[in-house]
């Protein structure tokens, strides 16, 4: 944003605050409040608004329809990897955050996360739920409150690994019959009351719907469709928590974001077709459209125009930037973000979007894409006309002067970028923890000598391990 327009948006924003303000007989709020809600390995083909087939969410729904959906909004293709980029607003090359393992090369001295932008504008912080791919506590990266558990897809007392969890400090024991992401529900409503009368930003990772896919609470005995069960009950959560800010007449003044960390898990990807049995391509993993191709929606009522659905381009990296201009907070000038702010796009100041390619990147692969077009580090081109179902491989001797100028400008793009020149992915190149690698690679070898394919297979929980 040029230093101009940032004026102008600043100013804009503060008329907006004292005009909040204005409106707020009790509470003095004057900045809004951020939620962002993660949910794990939650693809397009899960969600209703984004045509699932499937399945059925309709306070995920309801809460796109308050304001804006992006068809178009990319992540990385596995949690870690993914989560870094949100936070840091910096590419993985720049992190070192390029796969499940290399959490370690994230560091507090090194890398400024989002609360820590946002504590000086007045913010208070909270996180809950999984934090496991990043290192040390979410409080030596800026949370004031924190309740985390460590792994993925943790439910109930009975899984390996879930006895406890961590609040703030303490470790706390898991209770026979309680549901983990209840507690972390309730921790969050409890922080919400806590800090009404003052602006809150609450990074918030569920549970769901990563593997292991157990009951929840609302499964009847007899469940014949555990996963359907478990994007519904996300969604309930989804639904509650919405309700408990309009009875605390917050809604209309908390910021909220829903997104997936990455596309959806491979044993369960076949059946989240969209539009009617539409296939789409990629998953979790991977380096095709829906590995890093996530649902999204932004909603503040009365501030972002509801009904919204728009197919500009953004990242994860994008949002440190944008939060940061919604909460009147500074990036500071020696932090080098990768990270695009949209906020002037959001509040309808502007029309155009900041964004003409996105560049997604895990272990030792990366692309660039455009709208129609993207090429990966093999100098592969891909027509991405119609993606999200097709993403076919362009000859490099084509003649079509088309798909040679969109190689050449993706191919400057990436030059400049120059990924292989940063921190390069200490392990396989894939991304995956090493230890999901040697289980997947054993089955892979005991299938072959079974004569089983093991790419048509191969069940989640080997390939999405505990910690992917």
């Amino acid at each position: 944003m040029k230093p101009y327009s940032f004026a102008i948006f600043s100013l804009l924003l503060a008329m907006r605050f004292v005009s909040l303000a204005a409106q707020s007989g009790t509470n003095p709020v004057t900045k809004p409040n951020i939620i962002f809600i993660l949910a794990d390995d939650l693809g397009i083909g899960n969600v209703g608004c984004y045509g699932a087939d499937h399945f059925q969410t309709p306070n995920i729904d309801r809460l796109a329809g308050s304001g804006i959906r992006f068809e178009h909004c990319y992540a990385a293709p596995l949690c870690g990897p993914s989560r870094a980029l949100l936070l840091t607003g910096r590419y993985a090359y720049h992190t070192g955050m390029t796969g499940n393992d290399s959490g370690p090369l994230v560091k507090p001295d090194q890398e400024v996360m989002i609360p820590k932008i946002l504590k000086p504008a007045g913010y208070v912080t909270a996180m809950c739920g999984k934090w496991s791919q990043l290192q040390w506590q979410p409080s030596d990266w800026g949370f004031d409150e924190y309740l985390r558990f460590n792994g993925s897809g943790k439910y109930w007392n009975t899984q390996a690994g879930n006895k406890k969890y961590t609040l703030n400090g303490n470790l706390i024991p898991l209770a026979d019959g309680e549901y983990l992401p209840d507690t972390m529900q309730k921790f969050v409503v409890d922080f919400i009351r806590r800090h009404e009368r003052q602006p809150f930003y609450i990074h918030y990772a569920m549970s769901h719907v990563h593997a292991e896919i157990l009951p929840t609470p609302d499964s009847a005995p007899d469940s014949k469709d555990l996963y359907y069960d478990n994007v519904a009950y996300m969604d309930k959560l989804v639904g509650q928590l919405l309700a408990e800010l309009d009875r605390l007449n917050l809604r209309t003044n908390t910021l909220i974001v829903f997104a997936g960390d990455n596309g959806t898990a491979q044993g369960y990807a076949a059946r989240c077709t969209i539009n009617g049995g539409k296939a789409l391509s990629g998953k979790k993993g991977e380096m095709l459209e829906c590995g890093a191709l996530v649902p999204c929606m932004v909603s503040w009522p009365g501030e972002i125009s509801s009904g919204k659905a728009s197919a500009s381009l953004i990242s994860f990296a994008d949002f440190l930037p944008t939060l940061a201009d919604i909460a009147g907070a500074s990036v500071p000038a020696s932090l080098k973000i990768d990270g695009r702010g949209f906020a002037p796009q959001l509040l309808g100041q502007s029309a155009v979007w900041p964004r003409d390619y996105v560049f997604v990147e895990l272990g030792r692969h990366w692309y660039d894409r455009e709208m129609s077009w993207k090429l990966n580090e093999s100098a592969e081109l891909f027509d991405t006309k119609n993606a999200p179902y097709a993403e076919p491989l362009v000859s490099s001797a084509t003649p079509d002067q088309t798909a040679v100028l969109a190689r050449q400008r993706l191919q400057e793009i990436l030059t400049q970028l120059n990924p292989a020149g940063g921190i390069v992915d200490p392990g396989s190149g894939s991304g995956r923890h090493a230890n999901n690698e040697k289980r997947a690679a054993k089955k892979a070898a005991k299938k072959k000598n079974k004569g089983t394919s093991n790419s048509e297979n191969m069940d989640d929980e080997t390939v999405n391990g505990p910690n992917d």
